[in-house]
């Protein structure tokens, strides 16, 4: 049965911005069960109320001057609610966590069923040949697992920019990662945004190799909503349910989990091979909602950060250069003591970080380049090793192999990483501007911008209304500078009507400076703004100095999948208008 998601508890907007720091006990009165919710400055974490033990009811703990634990009422067993581990008595249980999903504001409260569907039909580890199982590192978040006979790739982003043109490959791929890939047996794709689904990469594998068998999670925002209109044709995408464990051959198997924090499209995956455990959270804020097998084999995840426009993107107000650096430098100790924290509590037997060598190369974003400023490989290795000195760890190069095997039987041995040769080049030190660049500025010249009206069409398309906030989009060039002829226009989604200023009545507001190619692109080919956001290719301003969740989920995440019909707006535009006397 596949992994389900229910939800178990809603709270409004209202009732969350009324949750007190610390513990908050909340209780469902539909069906009476209660849960306990525990709030600091980095957000909400959540659970039943309900002991571990034998099942009792927790309460406030008056002992407890940190107001961080709660008491069984049965045997008097003590939960930490702020890291979900039983205190009294030490070291037995840790809290099965709940999700917690933003929605307009509110939160829901999640459960997974089963929350650890890898110990569904167990398999007892056999020893492992010299060679059997290997880890090739390529790129970015781009790992081949050989597994016997078998040959698995992840997230293959080896050629090309992502987020239309803001992120570029830092490491090199070796020479043939692009014939790995139309060799491989099978290839798991993590998610939607195109430094994992990268298009100009698959168009290799389109061309010369089709049918390869690719394996996506049954998100409700299809990964490949945009195969039909990319040009690329893939004959073989599996969409799998969430927790059941997928078969390609006797000894090799893998089961796709969904994101804690965005269900509707983040996924990572575990892989089996004759009972070695190889888990990739990939880039999952809390993958399977924060509960994960311990003691696997390998254990890849992120750890770079700097993915995302905030507050690099940001001008006015706090956001000054001295702010977006303190602010940048705190995000990635906070980032990096999670992810050496969770290696803790997971145990795997070796860690890798990967899914974070990317780097903003066009000249034209030097600025983001220079402020945004992120964890290195190496520096997650060190902490882990501090507080984790039995873990191996792993920093890989491009080309760079591991020996599961080897590192399993010895984890102090030399052999079981295998380096590329002296003298290889491992950082990109050119790239294809010109082709990239100059497909997505083809579009700035297209007929449909000709026609002022396309701004009503577009937005109505989007169909994201009913919400008091006032956005001013404004065309610019590569400077953010007002792209000359270009567009300036107010979008009033109270109503979704188009004003000629600001309305006088109490409204939230957005100014957006959009790089006039990557607009014009996004637009056209009814794409995503996360280009615009994560890529880098805007500058913001907003008053009240908050974020607009229900705005930026619609347009990074729920936009229409289907792309706006430009061949109808144009026949209207240009179509004369008959009169009809008959209807006056």
């Amino acid at each position: 049965m596949a992994q389900k998601a229910r939800t178990v508890l809603t709270l409004d907007a209202e009732t969350v911005n009324a949750l007190k720091h610390g513990i908050n006990f909340k209780k469902n009165r539909e069906d009476g069960k209660c849960y306990i919710i525990y709030k600091d400055n980095r957000g909400l974490r959540a659970c039943k109320n309900q002991c571990k033990h034998q099942g009792g009811l927790f309460i406030e703990d008056m002992e407890d001057i940190d107001g961080k634990t709660v008491r069984c009422t049965k045997h008097n067993w003590k939960l930490n609610v702020s890291s979900m581990e039983y205190v009294n008595p030490p070291d037995c249980f840790t809290q099965d966590e709940l999700e917690v999903v933003w929605v307009n504001e509110g939160v829901q409260l999640v459960e997974l069923s089963p929350p650890d569907p890898w110990n569904v039909d167990p398999k007892t580890p056999e020893e492992l040949e010299v060679g059997e199982v290997t880890v090739t590192y390529l790129t970015h978040a781009c790992m081949e697992l050989k597994c016997g006979r078998k040959t698995m790739l992840f997230d293959p982003w080896l050629t090309g920019p992502a987020f239309a043109r803001g992120w570029w490959l830092l490491h090199k791929p070796p020479e043939d990662s692009l014939e790995r890939l139309c060799q491989a047996d099978a290839i798991y794709i993590s998610h939607m945004h195109s430094d994992h689904l990268s298009y100009p990469s698959l168009k290799t594998l389109s061309d010369r190799r089709p049918d390869v068998p690719i394996y996506v999670g049954d998100t409700s925002r299809p990964v490949f909503w945009y195969l039909r209109s990319s040009g690329v044709t893939l004959t073989n995408i599996n969409v799998v349910p969430f927790g059941i464990w997928q078969n390609i051959d006797e000894h090799l198997r893998f089961m796709i989990l969904m994101d804690g924090v965005h269900p509707e499209m983040d996924t990572c995956i575990i892989v089996e091979y004759k009972g070695h455990k190889i888990l990739n959270t990939v880039d999952c804020t809390q993958p399977n909602g924060g509960q994960l097998p311990s003691a696997v084999d390998l254990m890849m995840s992120d750890f770079a950060g700097g993915a995302s426009g905030f507050p690099m993107s940001f001008t006015g107000g706090k956001y000054t250069e001295t702010w977006k650096a303190e602010f940048i430098k705190n995000e990635r100790k906070k980032l990096l003591n999670y992810k050496a924290q969770l290696v803790k509590t997971l145990q795997p037997k070796i860690y890798c970080p990967f899914a974070g060598y990317f780097i903003e190369a066009h000249p034209s974003d030097r600025y983001i380049r220079e402020i945004n400023m992120k964890n290195s490989a190496e520096e997650l290795n060190a902490l882990t090793r501090k507080l984790n000195p039995s873990i191996k760890t792993w920093t890989p190069k491009p080309g760079s192999v591991l020996d599961l095997s080897l590192a399993l039987k010895d984890p102090s041995s030399s052999m079981a990483i295998t380096d590329p040769p002296p003298n290889t080049q491992l950082y990109m030190n050119k790239w294809e501007f010109d082709l990239y660049m100059d497909e997505i500025n083809s579009v700035i010249t297209d007929d449909i911008f000709k026609h002022k009206n396309w701004i009503q069409f577009y937005y109505r398309w989007a169909d994201f209304k009913d919400y008091n906030l006032v956005v001013r989009v404004i065309e610019t060039d590569e400077d953010f500078r007002p792209f000359p002829n270009g567009y300036d226009y107010f979008v009033d989604f109270l109503d979704l009507s188009f004003p000629g200023q600001r309305p006088e009545r109490d409204h939230a507001y957005l100014e957006i400076k959009n790089r006039v190619g990557v607009m014009r692109y996004i637009v056209k080919n009814g794409l995503l703004w996360d280009s615009l956001y994560i890529g880098f290719q805007n500058r913001i301003s907003r008053d009240p100095d908050m974020f607009h969740f229900r705005f930026w989920n619609h347009f990074q995440i729920k936009l229409p999948t289907k792309r706006p019909d430009w061949n109808l707006f144009l026949l209207q535009e240009t179509s004369v208008p008959v009169q009809a006397d008959s209807h006056r």
